[in-house]
C-alpha cells in the first residue's frame, strides 16, 4: 500500500498543515479527524488497515487531514465569532488546498467526505455546503448541532449566534434550503450516517436523517448496538460503507 506524507505552509490558515495519503487510485476520500485529532490517528487506530483491500485494489485513496479544532470550534479562549471564522478558514483550506492536491495526485472525479465523532460533523457540513463537489458522505457517531447542549457536551458558542454559525449548522440550514441546484446535488449524493443506539448523539443523527428525508434526500441511518462511539466499532464497519 502506498503511503505518502505531505506538509506545507497554508496561506489560508497561516500555519503549517500536514496530511497522510494512502493508496494510488480510486475514489478520493477526505478523512476528517476526531475532535482535536491528528492526521495520523486514522492509521494509528487501525482504520487504514481495515480498508487495506480497497486501498491496495485501487478502489479508494485516503487523504487523512489534520485538525485545528482547538483554534476554532473548541478554542474557548477566543470569542465565538472568532472561532467560527477560524472554522470557515479551515473549510477554505480543505476546498482550496487539499482538494486541488488530491486532484493533482489522482484524477478520479469521485470525492467522498468521511469522518468520525467531530470529524463526522466536519465531513457532513462541508458535503452539505458544497454538494456539487462530493459524491458521498460517510459520517460515524457525529454531532450535527454544535449550538445545543447534548448530554454532558456543552453548547460550543455560549449562546452567541450569527449568520455564519447558522450556515455551518446542518440541522439549522437544511430545513430552510430551497436552492434547486443544491438540493438536486444533495439528492444525487450517497449519504451514510452511523451511530450507536446508546450514543448521546443518537438523536442528533436521527434528526439529521429525518431532515434530509423531508427534503427528498436519500440517506441510510445505520444504528449499532450499545454506545459504539469508539475506534473498534468504526474499524468493524468502515469497510462496509467506504
Amino acid at each position: 500500500m502506498e503511503r505518502a506524507y505531505h506538509r506545507w505552509w497554508s496561506e489560508r490558515l497561516h500555519r503549517t498543515m500536514e496530511l497522510l495519503v494512502f493508496g494510488h487510485a480510486g475514489a478520493r476520500v477526505i478523512v476528517f479527524p476526531t475532535r482535536g485529532g491528528r492526521f495520523y490517528d486514522y492509521e494509528s487506530w487501525g482504520l487504514v488497515d481495515a480498508l487495506r483491500p480497497a486501498i491496495e485494489g485501487g478502489c479508494i485513496q485516503l487523504f487523512c487531514l489534520d485538525s485545528i479544532d482547538y483554534e476554532s470550534l473548541y478554542g474557548f479562549w477566543k470569542a465565538p465569532h472568532e472561532r467560527i471564522a477560524r472554522h470557515v478558514a479551515y473549510e477554505s483550506y480543505v476546498l482550496n488546498e487539499v482538494l486541488p492536491l488530491s486532484a493533482q495526485l489522482n484524477p478520479s472525479p469521485t470525492l467522498i467526505a468521511h469522518g468520525c465523532s467531530l470529524g463526522a460533523f466536519h465531513a457532513a457540513n462541508i458535503a452539505f455546503r458544497h454538494p456539487q463537489r462530493f459524491a458521498k458522505l460517510v459520517a460515524f457517531s457525529g454531532r450535527f448541532d454544535l449550538t445545543a447542549r447534548i448530554g454532558r457536551y456543552r453548547p460550543l458558542f455560549d449562546g452567541y449566534y450569527d449568520e455564519t454559525i447558522y450556515f455551518n449548522t446542518p440541522c439549522h440550514y437544511l430545513p430552510q434550503l430551497e436552492d434547486s441546484e443544491r438540493l438536486d446535488a444533495l439528492r444525487r449524493m450517497e449519504i451514510v450516517l452511523g451511530v450507536g443506539e446508546a450514543d448521546v448523539f443518537y438523536e442528533s443523527n436521527h434528526r439529521l436523517s429525518t431532515l434530509l428525508w423531508e427534503k427528498g434526500v436519500w440517506n441510510a441511518l445505520c444504528v449499532w448496538a450499545g454506545e459504539a462511539h469508539c475506534a473498534a466499532q468504526w474499524r468493524a464497519v468502515v469497510g462496509d460503507h467506504l
